[in-house]
């Protein structure tokens, strides 16, 4: 099995979000997105898919 590390960004969850949804002709509010980011942030972690690590910054 190979590993390889993502990094998950959820401001570019929100982005990504915010864009197909308007193309969808929905008009999220910023708030709202924010709560999907989180939401798909915590199913990614809920499916095993990512793995929440924090790294202490110097």
């Amino acid at each position: 099995m190979r590993e390889i590390e993502v990094f998950i960004d959820t401001e570019e969850i929100a982005e990504f979000f915010m864009k197909e949804l308007i193309q969808r002709g929905y008009a999220p509010s910023e708030d709202e997105l924010e709560e999907i980011a989180d939401i798909t942030f915590e199913y990614l972690i809920a499916k095993c898919i990512i793995d929440e690590e924090w790294e202490d910054e110097v």
